[in-house]
């Protein structure tokens, strides 16, 4: 099984310029050839190859116009345009939504660098035109061979993660069923009765979301002084707003993460044989608007995503219930169907069966996920 990890890096000042123009470089090239696919397809012609778009480039470093391409590696350039492409491919393919260009300060700051190319030490790792840069002893292993070696800028700190192939845990499982319903009053409900709370009712939350709301109205106003015309002028202070900006979301972002790995990891611990898990139409619950500002910052996601590479690293089956599946309507006890509006207690009207509504959902995904075949 591939998984990666996320090793810190401790550049110099002259090695993050030289990082930072590698991730300015990768947002041009993504957005050059999204510009490119878009004004393609409007004339309906067929869909570029991302070989011919780097032909183009190669043409394009010789000249003097774009000769600053050849300050950063190559690689840079290519994965950015294979990126590009392939965010093109599935659109048309019907699996995500149609890609957005990259905007500077809003988009992650990442760029590639070739696995080949990437040398290893004790105590550093070297990337291409960039240099040895130092790490944490005893973070990564000489002998193993990584792949897809990504370098991100969260706003404060630099990354980069690596990907490897890990072995199975083969472990002794209980023969216990786990059903899981998401929601928005706890972030998931057990059927063996453990919840995961709601991390944006905290006060350490609220906090964070009201300290980043005063900074929001604050760069607001700044930008409203600063108009010449019909445009924006965004000054250092404002870009120094920006910047205290990305670091609250980093510490909510960080926070959130923290509690999805550890009730992962609790949900994990039990050893059980299946985890079934509650299929969302995100999508179609963002269209309201009173469910899209609740909504935010619940990382069902994420939740998911964690839960269920975890479960394959453990060789636990994860099944997901289908979204039409009437959870919440149909009583655990005598299969009643009864819908509950606001009420948070499920009362059936048919066996006076009283019970939390979300976890007489987790129960009835737990009985529809026995039903379902390996």
């Amino acid at each position: 099984m591939i998984i990666s990890k996320k090793i810190r890096l401790f550049p110099t000042k002259q090695q993050e310029i030289k990082m930072i123009e590698s991730c300015n470089t990768a947002r041009y090239i993504y957005n050059y050839t999204l510009a490119k696919q878009e004004q393609n397809h409007k004339e309906g012609n067929h869909f570029i190859k991302n070989t011919e778009i780097r032909k183009e480039l190669t043409q394009l470093k010789k000249t003097e116009k774009f000769s600053w391409l050849n300050n950063v590696s190559n690689n840079v350039t290519k994965q950015a345009v294979k990126d590009a492409c392939n965010a093109y491919i599935k659109y048309f393919k019907g699996l995500s939504e149609k890609p957005k260009f990259k905007k500077k300060g809003k988009s992650k700051e990442s760029f590639y660098n070739d696995d080949y190319k990437l040398k290893i030490k004790d105590e550093s790792l070297l990337l291409e035109k960039v240099g040895w840069i130092k790490i944490k002893p005893d973070q990564v292993d000489k002998n193993m061979h990584y792949t897809n070696p990504r370098i991100t800028y969260d706003g404060k700190y630099w990354y980069i993660s690596l990907s490897y192939n890990k072995e199975i845990i083969k472990e002794e499982l209980t023969d216990e069923v786990i059903g899981i319903d998401v929601g928005i009053k706890n972030l998931a409900t057990c059927s063996n009765g453990y919840v995961v709370k709601n991390i944006n009712k905290t006060i350490a939350i609220k906090k964070l979301e009201k300290r980043k709301k005063r900074l929001q109205r604050k760069i607001s106003r700044k930008f409203e002084k600063n108009i010449k015309g019909k445009e924006y002028i965004k000054t250092r202070n404002i870009e120094k707003s920006f910047k205290k900006q990305k670091l609250i979301e980093r510490r909510l972002r960080n926070i959130r993460m923290n509690q999805i790995h550890q009730a992962t990891s609790t949900i994990i611990k039990a050893k059980p044989s299946r985890v079934v898990m509650e299929e969302l139409d995100i999508q179609t619950m963002k269209k309201d608007k009173h469910l899209a500002y609740l909504l935010q910052g619940t990382m069902m996601y994420e939740f998911k995503r964690v839960l269920k590479y975890k479960c394959e690293l453990h060789s636990i089956d994860f099944k997901t219930v289908d979204k039409y599946y009437a959870s919440s309507k149909i009583c655990s006890r005598c299969s009643s169907m009864y819908e509950v509006k606001d009420n948070e207690i499920y009362c059936c009207p048919e066996c006076g069966n009283i019970i939390d509504r979300d976890y007489n959902a987790a129960i009835n995904i737990l009985n529809r996920g026995l039903t379902l075949t390996s």
